[in-house]
């Protein structure tokens, strides 16, 4: 199943359209996109037989799918392949840092660019169902609702001007940018495979699988949950791929004028313009 945020609204997306689940489900369901991803796995099961009037999925109307995390956070580093661009050893445990819910951004639109040092980072972003802490990696898939993708922008200058603090500088408005829409885990052939690619001006400049990943989900949210305690509705950037920007030489910022899109396989794709 795929549930989108249409206008603050819960919606289960369909190919001909969208389906409004407060509406649908005759108010057993409100329409606060929260609840229905607490209760994700009762709409998985409903959804089939579920009917009413469509609507389009405009997307002007799309927000985030998870609109009030009350944490959002990243793992840095996450990608051998990533490391290997950037020289740098793996870390024995990941490397999480916070993303500020200010920067809360839709998945279709523009992003404004404070600055010429501003980098593009394709993400598979988990968000989670229910609490969890201290679970282990066997059972964490269950307490994971679905996957977004999504964009960790980043200033680079200002992410390492404090040594190596990350959040500031990845913490603008719309630096958190995602969806277009959550995947549950059964639109997946293996939730530990899935393809992610980015392009910018329609050259494909990060495309990866996320079993690339130095700390797979699983043990990553076992890692991070033995100490953070999460609730339903967080947000997980799960790492970038090769390809970054500062990865190249010379590195390559983002600049106004251009198109990024963003891609995941089993989920779609996002389009932001750059301002």
């Amino acid at each position: 199943m795929r549930l989108a945020n249409l206008a603050g609204r819960a919606t289960i997306v369909l190919p001909e359209g969208g389906l409004d689940i407060e509406v649908a489900t005759k108010g057993a369901f409100s329409a606060d996109p929260l609840e229905a991803i607490e209760r994700i796995d009762e709409l998985v099961v409903l959804a089939p037989n579920l009917e009413g009037p469509l609507v389009e999925l405009a997307e002007a109307l799309l927000g985030p799918p998870s609109p009030r995390p009350n944490q959002m956070m990243a793992i840095g580093m996450n990608f051998h392949s990533h490391a290997e661009e950037m020289g740098l050893e793996v870390s024995k445990i990941p490397a999480l840092f916070s993303k500020f819910r200010s920067a809360l951004g839709r998945p279709f639109g523009e992003v404004v660019l404070p600055s010429q040092t501003v980098d593009y980072e394709v993400e598979l972003v988990v968000v989670m169902k229910k609490q969890t802490f201290q679970v282990s990696a066997e059972n964490a898939w269950d307490h994971v609702a679905g996957f977004c993708v999504g964009q960790d922008f980043s200033d680079r200058t200002v992410q390492m001007a404090a040594g190596r603090q990350f959040s500031l500088g990845k913490s603008y408005p719309g630096f958190a940018s995602f969806g277009p829409w959550l995947s549950t885990l059964d639109e997946f052939v293996d939730p530990s495979d899935v393809r992610i690619s980015c392009s910018l001006d329609g050259e494909v400049v990060q495309d990866a699988r996320s079993t690339d990943m130095v700390f797979p989900i699983p043990e990553a949210l076992a890692q991070i949950s033995s100490v953070i305690e999460l609730s339903a509705g967080d947000i997980l950037f799960t790492g970038s791929p090769a390809g970054a920007g500062q990865g190249h030489h010379p590195p390559r910022y983002l600049r106004p004028g251009q198109e990024l899109v963003s891609w995941a396989e089993s989920i779609g794709e996002m389009r932001h313009q750059l301002v």
